[in-house]
């Protein structure tokens, strides 16, 4: 995970769920039947995942949790839509990626380890911040065409709140990441490492 790149890793999360914000209410009965159709497919994959050993096995598993999860929580947004729906599919999607991506951290050893599950907190924090954003300017924008000019008003203070928070805790993942890698060093180069980590990321 050298050169890992935050930004566009979110990015291609966001570009997987356009598909599943259009999807169409499900009837109760398409509901029960998907879900079962879920649960199957969340038992053979976990059953192909047993010819695997050590790591691999883990990632297997992992990846199917996740899908599981994700699936799962795609089907509750199809039947009951709603800004949290999107916003429980969001995370459900972020932390998938992070189970996966910290099991495949696994294979590597020392300070890259170390780095590497950085990085993978640091694009699960990155989603979830977003989703919060996304969730909290939804929120607010169905009460401002609710009510009056005041409250539209309101409205835009939120989501701008919710925009320097998202950024906030995106700049504190990436921070903690520039920090892990600085543990590569040692003494004057680490504190020449870590000062400029600090300058980039407006920490004192």
């Amino acid at each position: 995970m050298n050169n890992f790149n935050i930004k566009a890793l979110v990015i291609a999360v966001g570009l997987a769920f356009s598909a599943s914000a259009m999807a169409q209410n499900v009837t109760k009965a398409e509901y029960t039947a998907s879900k079962d159709r879920i649960s199957a497919a969340y038992k053979a994959d976990k059953a192909n995942c047993s010819s695997l050993s050590g790591n691999a096995n883990d990632i297997c598993l992992a990846e199917a949790k996740g899908k599981d999860k994700v699936a799962l929580a795609d089907l509750e947004g199809s039947y009951k839509p709603s800004v949290k729906s999107q916003y429980n599919l969001r995370v459900a999607k972020a932390e998938a990626d992070y189970a996966v991506a910290n099991e495949r951290c696994d294979d590597k050893s020392g300070n890259i380890k170390d780095v590497c599950v950085k990085e993978a907190k640091a694009v699960e924090a990155t989603a979830k911040a977003d989703a919060k954003a996304q969730m909290k300017t939804s929120d607010a924008n169905v009460t401002a065409n609710e009510k009056s000019a005041d409250a539209r008003s309101k409205a835009s203070e939120t989501s701008a709140e919710a925009r320097k928070d998202a950024t906030e805790e995106k700049t504190d993942a990436a921070y903690t990441v520039a920090k892990e890698k600085c543990d590569a060093f040692a003494g004057g180069a680490k504190d020449s490492c870590l000062d400029q980590a600090k300058i980039r990321f407006g920490k004192s």
